[in-house]
């Protein structure tokens, strides 16, 4: 059984560092704008996005910030985390077929309120920085080791546009 475990505040050091890899996927614009809502057709309409600034579909910006959460809920700090703020900038967009890579790196460490200020990049398959920002968490004070919860499967079904559209 795979387990996610925190690094309490009084382990963490300047400089620690955590990091995710993803690819993302049709299927992943499709289902982020089935839960937040944001059916912007540059997110999911490929004739209404050919004609947009990009030419293309690309993804929700806030799919990178909620990248950054999973690294902060399961890795750094991990379990027990919570987020107080973020600040993010979109420097580039992501495209369908992209592999990103999430990096946080501790910036800064208040001891008297177990504050962490993190630096998260996310940097594409060229190593081209695509969204930068700063993250402020309130970091767990004992340490936490659980299994990884299992997600269910998703199928999508519905009247995507036929090169978005996925069914599993």
């Amino acid at each position: 059984m795979e387990m996610i475990e925190n690094r309490p505040f009084g382990q963490l050091r300047l400089g620690d560092s955590a990091s995710l890899v993803r690819t993302l996927s049709a299927r992943d614009i499709a289902l982020f704008a089935i839960v937040s809502g944001d059916v912007n057709p540059a997110h999911v309409d490929p004739q209404y996005a050919r004609q947009d600034v990009f030419h293309h579909v690309v993804a929700h910006g806030m799919w990178g910030g909620a990248l950054i959460s999973a690294v902060l809920g399961t890795q750094l700090p991990g379990p027990g985390t919570i987020y107080l703020q973020q600040s993010l900038r979109f420097l580039h967009p992501i495209a369908v077929g992209d592999t990103v890579t999430v990096r946080l790196t501790v910036q800064a460490l208040e001891p008297a309120t177990r504050r962490v200020t993190l630096d998260c990049q996310v940097l594409n398959q060229a190593q081209q920085l695509v969204i930068a920002g700063t993250a402020l968490v309130l970091a767990p004070a004992e340490k936490i080791v659980l299994p990884r919860m299992p997600l269910p499967d998703i199928a999508l079904v519905g009247t995507q546009p036929p090169d978005t559209r996925t069914v599993i």
